[in-house]
């Protein structure tokens, strides 16, 4: 007890939760959060910001939609409404998600950053400091340390945005945006806009700018590497029907590679090719990478049709930025008048999970899907596998059964168990 106590920083407020400290108040965490509800485990959700889903409200374009269908989409034990579309909004998808929270009385504790997590061998127990942030940056009674003996990493793959180095960025002088802040084409309008990026955002984004009378182009090839940024373009939808619904029903039947062999000849059928306007496709397939390297194909809602007509200009890498002007590896230059960066984002989990070997540098679970949800010491992740929101969903529902498991064993009355779990439980109520 004497060494628990050494350990503990008395300068901030300590917390005792008695069952697991969910870090993130995305749909992972509240997938788990809804999840361990059901099974009657007490749980405490921390939230950097203000809001759940903050990436959803507070860091994506006004036209975005679900790229799948919402069945694919719906969070454990509550389905989309009736009446929603196959690919809800942005505010359809939030409005869902405050209902689910509400649902399931989830409440997390917004304005918490988490600056660190480590497991303390001698208490076994985890230690997870916070501090404020947003409004409530510096506010001291903010600063706390949860005790815990179970810990849930539910911060998502896309924490934070990447903004690549790009030589002579700081000398262009006009507006440089990353995706996450870009809301609407209607203030670009009439305005020369480079899209770094051809993903399913920087092709949206560039199709949104179309929309807007701006006059976009699209960067598919790596500026640093010189190699070309190589992506599978499908359509959305085949003769009414999900693409992505028809490749998992056929991948009920059929091996990886020739579904993937399927897929590439259905949209080559309903989109042509797409080599002679600068976009290159992976040797892998669709479905292969998808599962082998986390990436995403891009599911045209359009904007191939933008770039085939000549609204959106393909270009190739970026050599450097000077004022107005984008110089391109190929020796073209370029006037332009903002830049958009739809260059992704990373997991920031290695920035605050300390003394832990289950993640690795990427800030990915070093162990691949399925089995990336549980580590050792009362640690799991959540919403990690690459897979949308359907395998956050797996994770959530095997994270809260098998936590629910182990709460329910902890509570049981000290006598019945070994001496070793008496004392770790006399610990806990400390």
């Amino acid at each position: 007890m004497a060494s628990m106590m050494d350990r503990i920083d008395f300068s901030r407020r300590c917390v005792l939760v008695t069952g697991p400290v969910i870090v993130g108040a995305g749909p992972s965490g509240l997938a788990l959060a809804a999840c361990l509800k059901e099974h009657g485990v007490p749980y405490a959700v921390l939230e950097r910001a203000d809001c759940i889903a903050s990436l959803w409200q507070r860091r994506t374009y006004d036209r975005l939609k679900l790229h799948l269908p919402k069945k694919f989409c719906q969070l454990p034990r509550m389905p989309f409404p009736e009446d929603y579309p196959e690919y809800p909004s942005k505010r359809q998808f939030v409005e869902y998600l405050e209902e689910y929270a509400r649902n399931f009385e989830i409440n997390p504790r917004f304005n918490q950053a988490v600056q660190s997590a480590r497991f303390d061998e001698t208490s076994g127990l985890w230690r997870v400091r916070t501090t404020g942030a947003g409004a409530e940056a510096g506010n001291r009674n903010l600063e706390v340390e949860y005790i815990c003996r179970w810990l849930v990493v539910a911060t998502g793959e896309n924490a934070e945005m990447v903004v690549p180095e790009l030589e002579g960025l700081g000398e262009f002088g006009g507006e440089v945006t990353h995706a996450c802040n870009y809301k609407s084409g209607e203030s670009y309008r009439g305005k020369r806009v480079l899209v770094v990026g051809c993903g399913n955002s920087g092709m949206e984004l560039a199709l949104d700018l179309c929309d807007h009378n701006a006059f976009p182009a699209m960067v598919v090839r790596d500026s640093i590497a010189l190699d070309w940024f190589k992506v599978h373009v499908l359509p959305r939808e085949v003769m009414g029907k999900s693409t992505f619904e028809l490749a998992v029903l056929l991948m009920k039947w059929l091996p990886l590679w020739l579904v993937d062999k399927i897929l590439l000849l259905l949209a080559w059928l309903v989109l042509g090719g797409i080599g002679k306007y600068g976009l290159r496709r992976p040797l892998t397939g669709p479905m292969e990478l998808k599962n082998r390297e986390g990436q995403t194909p891009v599911l045209d809602t359009g904007a191939l049709g933008k770039i085939k007509s000549g609204n959106v200009k393909v270009v190739p890498g970026i050599k450097r930025f000077s004022l107005g002007r984008v110089e391109l590896v190929d020796g073209n230059v370029l006037d332009i008048d903002s830049v958009v960066l739809a260059t992704g984002y990373r997991s920031n989990v290695p920035q605050w999970l300390q003394g832990c070997d289950f993640f690795s540098k990427d800030g990915f679970p070093k162990t691949s899907f399925p089995d990336g949800w549980k580590g050792e010491n009362g640690l799991y992740a959540v919403g990690f596998t690459r897979r949308g929101l359907a395998g956050a969903s797996s994770d959530a529902v095997r994270a809260a059964s098998d936590i629910a498991r182990l709460w329910k064993e902890e509570m049981k009355p000290c006598r019945s168990r070994p001496a070793a779990a008496c004392h770790r439980r006399c610990i806990s109520q400390f």
